[in-house]
């Protein structure tokens, strides 16, 4: 099927839905479905497939194909997700996507997958940490992880490392997969600059269930020695 269209229509679409369904893997949906809860109405088609699609679309007009998704499909918002953040447009633009797309982000799958593929914030930090605060005002814990895995993404570095400390105080979300994003980009924190970092694992506003799976996930990496693994556990709340 040509992807990189000059315009898509209804039919289009409909044979674009025909075209996933060709191409998913049943034994990968029973997998797949176990790992991921809330997930929508679900084909089964594997994730580099996905992504390969994705970034074919977003060669032509991401305008005609976004208006006919009817997000009824898990892989229509994975590749919602991959086409926007391959699309060649300016950030700002690219910002107006993201803020229309996030009432689909339902589950951890897509907020990860299209964060990964949000790549152009690495050059655009400061315009994209004040967009990420502006999606952790918001009301919605995938929102809120969105906010969370692109600064565990692209920001953690010294400069942001106060900020997201601060960031990590602030957030009182009791949802799972916030607080897994909060263990995971502490985590990461830790694992990239561990001496600016242990200052805040010592002391820090995290509810026990958060900051101990941090520790947890501290003590689960390679790159972490094991000097460092045994002192991390003196701090578990």
């Amino acid at each position: 099927m040509t992807l990189n269209k000059e315009i898509w229509t209804k039919q289009d679409y409909q044979e674009f839905i025909q075209y996933l369904k060709e191409n998913a893997d049943s034994t990968y949906k029973d997998f797949h479905q176990s790992l991921v809860p809330n997930i929508e109405e679900f084909l089964g088609c594997r994730v580099p497939f996905l992504k390969k699609t994705g970034k074919e679309i977003a060669k032509g007009d991401i305008d005609s194909f976004l208006v006919h998704n009817t997000h009824h499909y898990y892989e229509e918002n994975m590749i919602h997700g991959i086409v926007i953040g391959s699309a060649k447009i300016d950030f700002k633009t690219r910002l107006d996507y993201i803020r229309y797309f996030i009432p689909y982000i339902h589950n951890w799958a897509v907020c990860d997958c299209f964060c990964a593929n949000c790549k152009d914030f690495k050059k655009n930090l400061e315009s994209g940490f004040v967009f990420i605060q502006e999606l952790l005002s918001i009301d919605d814990p995938y929102a809120i992880r969105v906010a969370l895995v692109l600064l565990l993404d692209y920001y953690v570095e010294p400069s942001y490392l106060p900020k997201i400390f601060k960031i990590l105080n602030q957030i009182k979300k009791d949802h799972y997969y916030v607080k897994m994003a909060i263990a995971w980009l502490l985590s990461i924190c830790y694992i990239k600059y561990p001496e600016e970092t242990l200052p805040f694992i010592k002391q820090n506003k995290l509810d026990p269930w958060t900051h101990n799976k941090a520790i947890s996930k501290i003590r689960e990496s390679y790159r972490v020695s094991k000097e460092q693994k045994q002192e991390i556990l003196k701090y578990k709340k």
